[in-house]
């Protein structure tokens, strides 16, 4: 790590200390659901929406159970609800065909319809594996402060990687998901506000 990066990583900390996954669950296999209905969809309307469906259903043998007209319209309000009825229900039969929820990324990846975030996110999460999970928020906060130069969320998350020390990677996730919520808005960043405007490239106009 430069020293540049330690004292951005410091700042994050100093102004998110307490940054965390704001999704509701009490098992890997809840996270991973959540995670699944959170996509184009707020953290707050996730957790609206799992906390009365865990009390029905939450494991995967329940879901596979559950008849998809049901699971659709408990899910309805997060959208998409149709793909991610269909994405619920083929991930929760992987999980019973290898009799058990993956513990590593690689395994979770070789769930039906589980992507590279998702599984971090999980790993990282559920598991206190080292992993960067890039959605919009990381993306946009890493090429801003001029962490990556990436167009692609996979060149992001080798970026910080390669920038961070492993130890960091969780924490370094979360802390941008909240700058980025709270403070780097995509449409009109709170930039007055930011404890990080000396190292913003966005902000010193060298990026756009």
């Amino acid at each position: 790590m430069t020293e540049q990066n330690e004292r951005i990583f410091k700042l994050l900390e100093e102004r998110h200390g307490g940054a965390h996954c704001e999704l509701e669950f009490d098992t890997p296999f809840e996270l991973l659901v959540a995670v699944v209905l959170s996509a184009q969809c707020t953290d707050k309307r996730v957790n609206a929406v799992t906390r009365e469906l865990f009390k029905v259903a939450s494991t995967p043998e329940a879901f596979v159970e559950m008849p998809t007209e049901e699971l659709e319209r408990r899910i309805y309000s997060c959208g998409f609800y149709h793909n991610k009825a269909k994405a619920i229900k083929e991930l929760s039969l992987s999980i019973l065909e290898r009799r058990g929820m993956p513990e590593t990324r690689e395994g979770l990846m070789q769930l039906s319809g589980v992507g590279r975030k998702t599984a971090n996110v999980v790993y990282a999460v559920a598991y206190g594996g080292n992993a960067i999970a890039v959605d919009t928020h990381v993306f946009r906060v890493a090429n801003r402060l001029g962490l990556v130069d990436a167009k692609t969320p996979e060149q992001t998350e080798e970026g910080l990687m390669a920038a961070f020390d492993e130890d960091k990677w969780s924490r370094l996730h979360h802390l941008l998901i909240f700058q980025g919520r709270y403070v780097c808005h995509s449409q009109k960043p709170a930039c007055e506000e930011c404890n990080l405007r000396e190292y913003c490239k966005y902000y010193l106009g060298l990026i756009k």
